[in-house]
């Protein structure tokens, strides 16, 4: 069963950050807070974490994760940025935004687009979220804590104990913060293109 975590959404406890990412050092899985949705997390080089969270969302592996950064200068490590991009992930960060951009050698392979090599980046809006990759001092793999068949993601950290409790290693209970996606917008192209509208106002795109 995993731990329970109650950690302050606006002054987070740095004891249990520190737990929570010796748990993803371990190889774990955990829920945790974004600005959009409750998400699952796990180190980004751990095949194994990967194959996990693909059995708990039931996606094959064409399916898209994202990883979660803390800042732009991490992101310009996995993501090819140029000076233009560099603009519009400066304006839109952190923030309900997912960007599709070109990846470095750094992204590993099995985490790239089969054909446009290309990889998901954010930077949540959230303190738990940025605390956590502060601590880590790398990307975390992440995806929205949607379950097969559901509308929309869990919301409550006491049901998500009930439901993937015995799936995952850590549940993060860092208050409500939504049930929405994140805008996704695709950077590869000369300007940017709106793939899916969520939270994240696409006005500043237009």
């Amino acid at each position: 069963m995993a731990q329970f975590f109650t950690i302050h959404p606006e002054n987070p406890q740095t004891r249990l950050i520190r737990q929570a990412v010796d748990i993803i050092h371990q190889g774990g899985i955990i829920v945790y807070p974004t600005d959009t949705s409750y998400a699952l997390g796990c180190h980004i080089g751990d095949k194994g974490a990967l194959e996990r969270m693909r059995r708990i969302r039931q996606v094959d592996d064409k399916h898209d994760f994202t990883l979660a950064c803390r800042d732009l200068s991490e992101i310009s490590v996995y993501a090819k940025v140029d000076n233009n991009q560099y603009r519009i992930l400066k304006n839109s960060t952190p923030g309900a935004y997912t960007f599709i951009n070109r990846a470095t050698k750094q992204v590993p392979k099995r985490l790239l687009h089969d054909k446009k090599k290309t990889i998901g980046i954010r930077i949540p809006d959230n303190r738990i979220a940025l605390a956590l990759l502060e601590t880590l001092g790398e990307p975390m793999l992440t995806s929205t804590l949607l379950l097969p068949g559901d509308e929309y993601p869990l919301t409550d950290p006491y049901d998500m104990k009930d439901v993937v409790g015995n799936q995952v290693d850590l549940i993060i209970d860092g208050g409500y913060c939504g049930m929405d996606e994140t805008t996704m917008i695709d950077l590869g192209d000369d300007f940017p293109v709106v793939l899916r509208q969520g939270k994240g106002d696409i006005s500043v795109f237009e």
